[in-house]
């Protein structure tokens, strides 16, 4: 059974950094697309960064830019994301996301282009 399993959430302080990590059962990354996506109390469900797993190809909005990176370990099947200078505002759910499709510039953030979808782990900053 396919499943995506969120790990590494918790408090940090503004400014401070943190990891989140992905574990993927039954997936062969070559043949999916990989995101992260966030949702705060009463928002919707955002997208924030994704690799292609063919091409390595990484897209991510304006707020991510220069501050969040993702990652992935082929071999052990998990992929990462890297925060740095965290803000408040950044404070959410965050799930770790899979597509079996191409992912484009214009779709890659949209929660309906993924198929498979971890638990979500708590990430909090505060001020």
């Amino acid at each position: 059974e396919r499943q995506l399993v969120e790990s590494g959430g918790g408090l940090v302080q503004a400014g401070g950094s943190l990891s989140l990590s992905c574990a993927a059962s039954e997936f062969d990354f070559d043949d999916y697309n990989l995101g992260w996506f966030r949702q705060a109390p009463g928002k919707e469900r955002e997208g924030v960064i994704c690799i292609s797993g063919r091409d390595g190809t990484t897209y991510y909005t304006d707020s991510a830019k220069g501050r969040f990176t993702i990652s992935s370990d082929n071999a052990k099947n998990t992929v990462y994301l890297q925060m740095t200078s965290l803000k408040p505002e950044d404070t959410a759910v965050y799930y770790c996301a899979a597509a079996h499709r191409p992912v484009y510039l214009s779709s890659w953030y949209w929660p309906s282009e993924y198929d498979y979808w971890g638990q979500g782990t708590q990430v909090t900053v505060s001020s």
